[in-house]
């Protein structure tokens, strides 16, 4: 199967090229460069505005991109909403329900999370007067969900991720949906890491919000979804004002336009749109319990290669329940750069730091952050290989 899936993507088609670096930013297929490519060529044009042939041929392109995502999702069109990406769509949020926030209300998020679904929360804190308290992790970086107490009366927002992109751990989000609802608080879920392993019901789930990067679900870059519940998003302010997003405009005010529209000021990343259409159908069409079993059989590959080194420790948990195909690690006497650098000379992919996630680093005892190979559908044994064979010749080297 991942044979048949790797030759969808021109760049792998490269021999001594590993690219175990997909959480960062996924490979395209060629149909999503075809058609965003074909789009600029027979459609270039703004939307929702133009009666001319190229517009009308842009507004049922993006209507359908809108229409995919909303199947991915198992949602409705009017709860999806374009954004330029997953960190626009967690900002945007955050300041539309930040807006009713105050002294005497709390967000809860967690040490886990990517700077987007943190820092937000706490840059509007420091201006609205509300208070920002984190959920603690476990020493394999999942959260601790033994003691909710934190989500309490004073609780009016959750934000947590629905999978880290540093541990791979799977957050129980219908867990938390019972926390939030039953003190009447909004769930907003980074869904960045999760999307690109397999499509996902946000409503199912519990989730008030979801958000996610069309780049990591094997979609151009500068586009993202933040999806909502119709009755929660139809109660949001606008935080982005202009054309394409208002009725009636006057020099006393504005009346915007209902969602999706409202959140999608100005021109919006329609090509960009066209492509992450064509990319969801595509991850639609997998088997995705087969697709999992490869990653899940890689990844455990790679753990149990990781234990065979030595001075190697897993950052994340050991076991394949509830965890993503995104592992990293630390080595004894060896800087995370250092060995990303060394296993870039011989072709292998991967990425070394703090991944966005420097609460978590510290709360794990990482200071200068750990190693991370993430797997996708297409990869394949042969890159884990080179990744162990990669790690033990540059233990020669730095140690």
């Amino acid at each position: 199967m991942t044979v048949a899936i790797r030759t969808v993507f021109p760049v792998l088609d490269r021999a001594g090229f590993h690219y175990l670096d997909s959480a960062a930013m996924a490979q395209l297929p060629g149909a999503v460069m075809e058609a965003v490519a074909h789009h600029d060529l027979t459609a270039r044009a703004n939307v929702h505005r133009g009666l001319h042939e190229l517009a009308r041929r842009a507004d049922d392109a993006y209507d359908a991109a809108r229409q995919s995502v909303a199947r991915f999702l198992s949602a409705e069109m009017d709860e999806v909403v374009f954004t330029g990406g997953c960190t626009m769509a967690l900002n945007m949020l955050a300041l539309a329900l930040g807006e009713a926030l105050g002294p005497g209300d709390r967000v809860v998020a967690s040490v886990a999370e990517h700077h987007s679904n943190l820092l937000p929360w706490l840059m509007l804190a420091q201006r609205k007067g509300f208070e920002v308290v984190t959920l603690a992790v476990d020493d394999d970086g999942r959260l601790r969900l033994d003691d909710l107490s934190l989500i309490n009366e004073h609780c009016r927002v959750v934000a947590v991720t629905h999978a880290s992109n540093v541990t791979g751990a799977v957050t129980d989000i219908p867990r938390l949906a019972e926390a939030a609802h039953a003190v009447g608080a909004r769930l907003v879920v980074d869904g960045a890491q999760m999307v690109p392993h397999g499509p996902v019901n946000p409503r199912a789930l519990g989730a008030d919000f979801y958000a996610f990067a069309g780049h990591k679900a094997y979609g151009p870059t500068g586009i993202g979804v933040l999806w909502g519940r119709r009755e929660l998003l139809a109660q949001l302010p606008p935080v982005l004002w202009g054309g394409g997003m208002v009725g009636m405009v006057g020099l006393d005010g504005a009346l915007p336009l209902d969602p999706p529209q409202r959140f999608e000021a100005g021109t919006p990343p329609v090509a960009q749109a066209v492509g992450l259409g064509v990319a969801l159908d595509w991850m639609s069409g997998l088997d995705w319990p087969a697709v999992t079993a490869v990653e899940m059989s890689l990844t455990r590959h790679l753990l149990d290669g990781l234990a065979a080194l030595d001075g190697v420790r897993v950052v994340g948990p050991l076991k394949l329940e509830a965890r993503l195909p995104v592992v990293s690690f630390v080595a004894e006497g060896c800087h995370p750069h250092d060995l990303a650098h060394l296993l870039a000379e011989r072709g292998v992919a991967v990425r070394g730091g703090a991944h966005c996630a420097r609460p978590l680093m510290t709360a794990l005892g990482l200071e200068e952050g750990c190693v991370r190979a993430s797997l996708a559908p297409y990869t394949n044994r042969a890159d884990v290989e080179a990744l162990l064979d990669g790690l033990d010749l540059a233990f020669k080297v730095l140690r």
